[in-house]
């Protein structure tokens, strides 16, 4: 452990000036000279010799000698013995190996002790322990256990000794065990026997048997005795307040045991050393005796209830008694029906001793005030307030309300009792002369209407009326209402209660029907549109069902009228709800759903607000291609036609109507849709929209690209012909793994099928629970056959074959990286095959399949085909500028994924460099290489392209190319259009909507240069597919724009609407025009270094100034040829105030400048610009390194002399081999 100190040369002064003053001497240094320094030993003492002799042992060794304190280690060893009889793992073929070095590595870890284990000569085993103390102990009680044979002894002792081997808790025993390495088990109590087993080595057994012996040797020592003592005198030999018994004890050291007085026994018990409990009993004897012959009884009648009184608190009052007069008082149990008290001492003092029973007795009384119960709780006051008063002045007396009680009992001193007793009988009077209470009847079931929400009516009445109103629990069902307080006031209470009720009685409730659904929509967001009906209509209470019910009974309870009007009300917000709540699904191809959102949702946001409807989209990340509109029927169709126009208009879609009669229309769809769907994903993805069922409609719509419609149309027909003639269906099963198998890639496989049988064969779809179900539909024949070609196919994949392969071990990677995704793909396609590649490094080139023959066969070819690929794999690269890469990924990488999986190609982009311009400056030479040395040519070489814009292109040469140009096909390309300039703002349009729409609907970029640069370039930046479509909707814009233009007179504004908000816009208008003639400009020459003051933090100031003043005050920007202009516009008036202002405020600045200036002179100037004089440093004389050549200086690459703390040492080896 070290420490290190870091002084100062003020401080290392300090320091030399508390050393022995013979071994320092001082030196005075100025700046010009130095006086004799101090010698190297004067300022580094040298630390003590090791060997220092007994005399100078007592002196402070060396300056340092009296500072160092003895540091006591906190770990701890120790080494102890096992010899090779007790060895419990003598045969070992290596030692530190096996169960042995096992069990030492368990004792570290859970004890965080060190082990070192070594073999003596003769065999025996020593073992170190090192560590913290209690770890320590821990892992040697462990080692002995586990390690050394166990021997096992008994030890008898007395069975009253054993508690004492336990010790408080168990912590003796613990210790003992600890300390001795040994397991000692103690019979339990109710077991007769007095034996003690030890376990542990022979050595521990010996030294826990010691230990246990002795602690019963010391136990003997002690004695237990017992006196019989009539109880009656129990008293005298405790002594008032225990003092007499307390003092016995202390002088002998006996533990005295008297039984306290409610325990009806007569033994004392007396513990301790043997000679010294003899005294201690002859002296109780002494005093039982003495009292015996000397004392004696009388017999006195006290009324029961004042026996309490004579005991006093705790039983003070009787020690009392006893202490002033040697008299014992016996009072009998309270559950004893007997008055009499019995009274023993001296004949003298019997006396004064009945006096003070009498006295004691006398002193407390007992008495009732009569006050009807319903007043208590007021005598009481709020939280006790009232009844604090009396008690903090009498805090003796005890005052009791009993329930239901027309009076109050007050217990104490006899004075504080009738002072008491006056004030509260004057409180129960004034109480009744101001005070009233009424009982009312009101049916239980209206209660709590009259309480109502929150205690809200109830709690009105209270405040209003100044009244306590105590309506009874609901638990209670009772109908007595009472009402306390003001006589006036509880009149009025009952008056408003009792018409309250009268109404609550004429009123009438309502169930009305609302289909749950609507409930969470009628309450409202947090409730806010239930709390607008309930407040429209205050009177009338609606409940809605709880949830968990899946009830549709709202009900309503108030007055007819104001129930009914509400009833309507609600049926009316019922029926907007219904209107609005219309659904319609519209299927729209995903790809297309990104324009129907538009760039930041714009397009939807629109469609949404001007259609009035809410519609949703799927997630990004689901299969689903439905977009969900809900509103009014007529703005649901209305949004959902703006959807379609939209899908239209981006691709070339086509819709066809097909007649197919209604009745088939649910056996088209097939169930949960299988059928119909089976139909849409065969042909490309199109839609089929049946007419909703009911409408008695027979028109079908398929939507979709052209050639796709016309499939879907022809396979809709076949099938309807198909149900209409006879159609048969029949189910089978097949595990889902071989489903893909069964399809095909591209779904050949089943459309063989379907074409040599004619039978359509449905597959479930991935949400359908029986994922094993297949259904065939058809003509009966049709069906049986493919059913009989299915069957044939699966129980071909079930016939479960091994074979091999041989596959290049250069290959193998290809097929196991990504977690083996090329492994999950093949499985996935060829009916769960399994295939096994060799583990790496085994150099193995043999390949297992395992799966169904056909599947097996169909992945060995497929696998056969990614060798092709890969033998035949060539690297394309693609040079495309580094600023357009992520234009060409796409968003989330879209572009490159469909790239790679159109082409089966792999793209690898290059690392993006921070600084990607070309440096100007000449390359600098590094660690001594020659200019271009370590660079490629092509980094050299300035026409070439750099690094980080070449993009990877790995797979067949043939697809390379092609994916190379599709990627450059995707690099965005940039045009410039001329527009003239006063036409940009139009172009971009209020917050830029107009320049935003335009690049949505052309997906470009359109960059409009900066205002101040006047230009008429606008700049298209795009894919070259689009950009013409751009530049020509631009041009198009310009020409409407140029349109408008002529027709608008240039200095005429247009303002439309009510004449009479017209007109007034139009004087505001001429209002402001008429200022801004009026204004004016000046430029004011202001100091540029008080601009800052004058400003204030974030402009702060000087906004203020512009309010104030009405003005527009411009500061110079940084590098203006004038730094001191500063422009103020604004009315005349208003300016000329303002430059006034803020002159005056220059002024007032600049003396503060010029002041803050003037100082910076006399100040001294920072440290580095001084010249400063070269430090010597700290300097000493007779240093080591300034030896002359008669005394040798130390070898600093010598070990012996500077001893290295960071040198490697040899690592010890531990007996169980090295550590894992």
């Amino acid at each position: 452990m070290s420490s290190v100190a870091v002084l100062t040369q003020e401080s290392f002064a300090e320091h030399r000036s508390g050393l022995v003053p013979q071994q320092i001497k001082v030196a005075t240094l100025n700046s010009e000279e130095e006086s004799d320094p101090p010698t190297y030993k004067d300022a580094f003492p040298p630390l003590p010799e090791k060997a220092a002799c007994l005399e100078s042992a007592q002196e402070p060794a060396g300056a340092w000698g009296n500072k160092i304190r003895p540091i006591k280690a906190s770990v701890i060893t120790q080494v102890f013995h096992v010899p090779l009889e007790e060895r419990k793992y003598k045969d070992m073929n290596q030692f530190g190996e096996g169960e042995q070095a096992k069990i030492c590595l368990e004792i570290m870890q859970r004890t965080g002790a060190h082990l070192e284990l070594s073999l003596a000569k003769d065999q025996g085993l020593s073992i170190m322990v090192s560590g913290k103390l209690d770890a320590v102990m821990k892992a040697r009680k462990d080692i002995v256990a586990r390690l050394q044979t166990q021997a096992s002894a008994t030890v008898a002792i007395p069975k009253e000794h054993h508690r004492f081997v336990i010790g408080k808790n168990g912590e003796k025993l613990q210790d003992l065990e600890l300390k001795t390495a040994t397991k000692i088990q103690i019979p339990r109590p109710d077991d007769p026997s007095n034996q003690i087993k030890i376990t542990g080595t022979k050595e521990g057994i010996e030294k826990a048997r010691h230990e246990v012996l002795l602690i019963s040797a010391e136990q003997d020592k002690r004695a237990v005795e017992r006196l019989e003592v009539e109880k009656a005198f129990h008293p005298f030999i405790a002594g008032p307040y225990n003092r007499l018994v307390g003092e016995i004890m202390q002088e002998t050291g006996t533990r005295i045991n008297i039984p306290p007085p409610s325990v009806n026994r007569t033994e004392i018990v007396f513990t301790g050393e043997k000679e010294q409990l003899a005294q201690a009993v002859a002296r109780i004897k002494k005093i039982y005796e003495e009292k015996k012959k000397k004392t004696t009884t009388i017999a006195v009648e006290v009324k029961k209830s004042q026996h309490k009184y004579v005991i006093g608190p705790k039983g003070n009052s009787l020690q009392e008694i006893l202490e002033r007069t040697g008299v014992s008082v016996e009072i009998p149990p309270s559950d004893s029906i007997s008055e009499t008290v019995i009274l023993r001492g001296e004949p003298e003092k019997l006396g004064q001793a009945l006096t003070e029973v009498y006295a004691k007795a006398n002193s407390f009384t007992v008495s009732s005030v009569a006050a009807p119960s319903w007043l208590h709780r007021f005598i009481i006051g709020k939280k006790g307030q009232n009844l604090a008063k009396i008690t903090q002045q009498m805090p003796k007396v005890h005052i009791e309300f009993t329930e239901g009680e027309d009076k109050i009992t007050l217990e104490g001193p006899t004075e504080d009792v009738n002072v008491a007793q006056e004030q509260i009988e004057g409180m129960v009077k004034d109480l009744i002369n101001r005070m009233d209470y009424v009982e009312i009847n009101i049916d239980h079931k209206f209660h709590r209407h009259l309480i109502g929400k929150s205690g809200a009516n109830i709690n009105r009445i209270k405040d209003q009326y100044k009244v306590s109103v105590r309506i009874p629990p609901d638990s209670e069902k009772s109908n007595l209402i009472r009402i306390e307080g003001d006589p006036q006031g509880v009149q009025q209470a009952k008056r408003e209660l009792l018409e309250l009720a009268s109404r609550m009685e004429n009123e009438r409730t309502k169930d009305l029907i609302i289909e749950q659904r609507f409930h969470r929509t009628i309450i409202g967001q947090k409730g806010e549109r239930i709390r607008e009906i309930r407040d429209k209509f205050p009177e009338v209470i609606i409940n809605f069902p709880d949830p968990a019910q899946k009830s549709d009974i709202v009900q309503l309870r108030g007055p007819k009228n104001e129930v009914e009007k509400c009833t309507k009300y609600m049926q009316k917000m019922v029926a907007d709800l219904v209107e609005n709540s219309y659904s319609i699904s519209v299927p729209i191809f995903k790809q297309f759903h990104k324009n129907i959102i538009g760039k930041g949702g714009a397009n939807i946001k629109k469609i949404r607000e001007e259609s009035n409807t809410k519609i949703d989209l799927p997630a990004e990340n689901s299969n689903s291609e439905t977009i969900i509109i809900t509103g009014k029927r007529a703005n649901c169709e209305a949004a959902r036609s703006r959807i379609l126009s939209i899908q239209k208009d981006l691709a070339n879609i086509a819709e066809v109507e097909v007649s197919i009669p209604a009745k088939l229309h649910n056996s088209l769809i097939g169930t949960k849709g299988r059928l119909i769907r089976s139909i849409m994903e065969e042909c490309g993805g199109v839609h089929i929209h049946f007419p909703v069922e009911g409408s008695g409609s027979d028109t079908v719509v398929i939507r979709g690209p052209s050639s796709d419609v016309e499939k879907a149309k022809k396979q809709l027909l076949h099938l309807a012909e198909e149900k209409q003639t006879k159609s048969f269906t029949v189910d089978i099963r097949a595990k889902p793994e071989y489903h893909k198998f069964l399809i095909g890639k591209g779904g050949g496989k089943i459309r063989k099928v379907r074409d040599s049988t004619g039978a359509r064969v449905i597959f479930p779809a991935a949400e359908d629970k029986d994922q094993d179900l297949i259904t065939i539909i058809g003509k009966e024949d049709a069906v049986r056959e493919a059913q009989k070609e299915l069957e044939a196919l699966i129980q071909n994949l079930d016939n479960v074959v091994e074979d091999s392969m041989l596959v290049d071990p250069k290959h193998h990677r290809h097929f196991v990286i990504r977690r083996g995704q090329v492994l999950r793909e093949i499985a996935e396609e060829y009916g769960g095959v399994m295939v096994s590649f060799p583990r790496s490094g085994t150099q193995s080139d043999k390949v297992t399949l395992k799966g169904a023959k056909d599947c097996v066969e169909a992945a060995k070819k497929r696998i056969q085909e990614i060798i092709e690929d890969l033998e035949a794999q060539v690297t394309l690269e693609c040079a495309i500028p580094q600023k357009f890469h992520r234009s060409v990924m796409g968003p989330k990488g879209s572009r490159i994924q469909q790239i790679t999986r159109d082409f089966s190609v792999q793209i690898k982009f290059p690392d993006r460099e921070e600084n990607a311009v070309h440096s100007t400056e000449p390359v600098v030479q590094e660690n001594g290489d020659e200019a271009g040395e370590g660079r490629e040519a092509k980094d050299s070489d300035p026409g070439s392209p750099r690094r980080c814009d070449i993009i990877i292109i790995s797979g067949r040469k043939e697809k390379c190319e092609a994916a190379k140009e599709a990627l450059e096909a995707l690099v965005p390309v940039t045009i410039e259009v001329e527009v003239p300039f006063d036409l940009h703002r139009y172009v971009i349009g209020q917050k830029g909507s107009g320049i935003r729409k335009m690049m949505d609907e052309f997906e470009v970029n359109i960059h409009v240069p900066a205002p101040e640069l006047q230009s008429d370039i606008i700049a298209i930046t795009g894919l070259a597919a689009n950009l013409d479509r751009a530049k020509a909707g631009l041009l198009e814009r310009v020409k409407e724009l140029q349109a408008e233009q002529e027709d608008r007179p240039q200095d005429q504004i247009t303002i439309t609407g009510y004449e009479k908000n017209t007109e007034a816009a139009r004087d505001a208008i001429l209002r402001i025009v008429g200022e801004l003639e009026q204004m004016v400009s000046e430029d004011v020459p202001l100091d540029h270094r008080v601009h800052a003051r004058i400003i204030g933090a974030r402009g702060k100031a000087i906004r203020k100034i512009m309010d104030e003043f009405k003005v527009d005050i411009r500061f110079p920007q940084s590098g203006a040829p004038d730094p001191n202009c500063v422009t103020v516009t604004g009315l005349p008036e208003n300016v000329e105030e303002a430059i006034d202002h803020i002159l005056n405020l220059e002024e007032e600045y600049l003396a503060d400048v010029v002041d803050s200036e003037a100082l910076q002179v006399y100040m001294k100037p920072p440290a580095h610009e001084e010249a400063k004089a070269p430090s010597r440093g700290f300097v000493v004389r007779d240093a080591p390194w300034t030896a002359s050549s008669s005394e040798k200086a130390p070898d600093m690459s010598s070990s012996e002399e500077f001893p290295s703390f960071g040198a490697q040492v040899a690592p010890k080896t531990l007996p169980w081999g090295p550590k894992r």
